[in-house]
């Protein structure tokens, strides 16, 4: 399996780290989450904000295509939310900006635990896929209503 560049990078940084250095890179990692943020004044092709019953507190996904149909994310997070969970979504706003909806919607979960570690995906197994089915649930959400406007339009 090919992933988006970025992130086939961000694997291969983590997955050749002892246990004790990978932690650490995931703690700064999850410190840059707020960088992942939206900008004042910035629009968005769909916002999805919402609590679910899986995560610790509200997530906001905020996706934008722009013209050359590549995907760029913002994320919000509560100030409930993990750190694992703030991690991945540093991790995933980096490694999946700008890739194309269809590259996000084809990248597998397992590269999680080549990231994580077996040991906390066995921990926290349902925060490390959280924002990876968040974000491809928005990309679906998009392609859904851009297929429904075209269609619509013919």
């Amino acid at each position: 399996m090919s992933y988006p560049p970025a992130l086939q990078d961000i694997i291969e940084l983590f997955e050749h780290l002892p246990e004790q250095e990978r932690r650490e890179n995931l703690i700064v990692m999850s410190d840059g989450a707020k960088r992942q943020e939206p900008k004042e004044g910035e629009t968005f092709d769909l916002e999805d904000v919402r609590k679910d019953e899986e995560c610790t507190d509200t997530v906001g996904v905020y996706l934008k295509v722009d013209e050359e149909n590549k995907v760029h994310f913002a994320i919000t997070l509560g100030p409930l939310v993990q750190t694992l969970t703030k991690a991945m979504t540093s991790i995933l706003c980096r490694g999946l900006n700008g890739a194309r909806p269809e590259e996000i919607m084809a990248v597998p979960a397992d590269f999680v635990p080549r990231i994580v570690g077996a040991e906390l995906v066995r921990l926290r197994s349902q925060t490390v896929y959280y924002v990876l089915g968040r974000m491809k649930t928005a990309v679906k959400m998009y392609l859904d209503r851009k297929r429904a406007a075209a269609a619509a339009a013919a």
